[in-house]
Formats: structure tokens, sequence, C-alpha cells
């Protein structure tokens, strides 16, 4: 895994612009449930958010933009702990794909300086994984910050099947920053003819 995630690093450092702010390392993602996760940016737990996605160009699809990455934002309320941040989640979704044999590994984000909050057990960590309460089957093996890059590699790989298969989607996967969001590239490496690609996504002005 860990051999993996540097060639990744790699990659997404000659294809994406990296500062030096902020230092490389593995991140501590936590397990949560929702709704209960809202409630780090809700008084009453309930988050307002706004959602895009990037299609994923697979190929031989049956059907186009059935596979896609899902971004997230919302904004913590006054008096919460995430008070000022803006939270920022993501969900690769290939529930509709089917056609293509190609597998995605995960995504590459760059997303500048992270702010850790208290997810699970009061107790700041850099990221959350739901896997109560809310969409997905697949969560997250090691994620790692290099400058800043952070590099989400997959629990396993998502691969495309010749029929539609419910269970082909990652959790949300979420981290916060002081910075609002705006329109990015991301990068997804998987295998196949493509072994790296960009797509649409949003994350922190940075």
């Amino acid at each position: 895994m860990q051999g993996r995630t540097y060639v990744y690093a790699a990659i997404a450092a000659a294809t994406v612009l990296i500062s030096t702010s902020v230092s490389a390392g593995p991140l501590t993602v936590v397990e949560v449930a929702a709704p209960a996760i809202n409630c780090v940016f809700s008084a009453n737990c309930t988050i307002t958010v706004t959602d895009s996605v990037g299609q994923l160009p697979l190929a031989n699809l049956n059907k186009p933009n059935t596979a896609w990455l899902q971004s997230r934002t919302f904004t913590g309320a006054a008096g919460t702990p995430g008070a000022g941040k803006t939270g920022y989640e993501y969900r690769l979704d290939m529930t509709q794909a089917s056609g293509s044999l190609e597998c995605i590994n995960g995504i590459v984000v760059n997303f500048g300086p992270l702010t850790q909050l208290p997810y699970k057990n009061n107790q700041p960590t850099d990221g959350y994984v739901i896997t109560q309460g809310g969409l997905g089957s697949i969560g997250l093996g090691d994620v790692e910050q290099d400058a800043d890059v952070i590099t989400f590699n997959f629990a396993k790989p998502i691969c495309a099947t010749e029929q539609v298969n419910a269970a082909l989607t990652t959790f949300f996967f979420g981290l916060a920053s002081v910075n609002p969001p705006v329109a990015i590239s991301a990068g997804v490496f998987a295998t196949g003819l493509q072994p790296y690609f960009s797509i649409p996504a949003r994350a922190p002005k940075h």
C-alpha cells in the first residue's frame, strides 16, 4: 500500500501545482455516523449543502456520465466547533456504470492546509468517513498529505463491471478548511489504458 501511495504522490507532484506550506505525512481519519457528524457544523445538526460532480472519462461505458466524483461543501455555523470553517466531502460513485473494466484506486486533491476538528469523541482529527447513516459501501485506506496535495487511497479498487452494481460507491469522506471553495481539477488514479486523469472538483482556495 505504501509503495503504491508513493507512486501516485509522484504522479500528483508532476501534474498538480504544489506549495511547501504543509509538511508530508499520513492523516488521521475516523469513522463517523450521520446525521451526528453534522453537529460539528450545526447547532441543530442540520446542514445546507452545495453539490457538484465531475464525470469520470472511463472507456467503453454502456451509458455516458454514469461514473463521477461528487464534491459537497457546507459552512460551519456560529457557536459550533466548525464555526467559520467550510466542510468538504467527496464521494466516488460508479453505481450506474457498466461496460467498462477499469478500476479506480483513489483520488488526489490539491486541498491546502486543513483544519482539525473534533469529529469523534471530542478529539481533534484530520478527517472522517461517514460509514453509518449515509450513502456508500467502500471506505478509505491510507490517506497521505504531501505539501498541499492529499492522496485518498480507497480501501479497495472500485471497478466498473458488465452489470450495474449499487455497491460501487465510496462512503462520503470529509475534511475542513478555513478557506472557501473554488473549482479545481482533481486527480484520479486507475487501472486500464489511462492510469491517471483529471476531473472537475471543488477544494479550498489557497
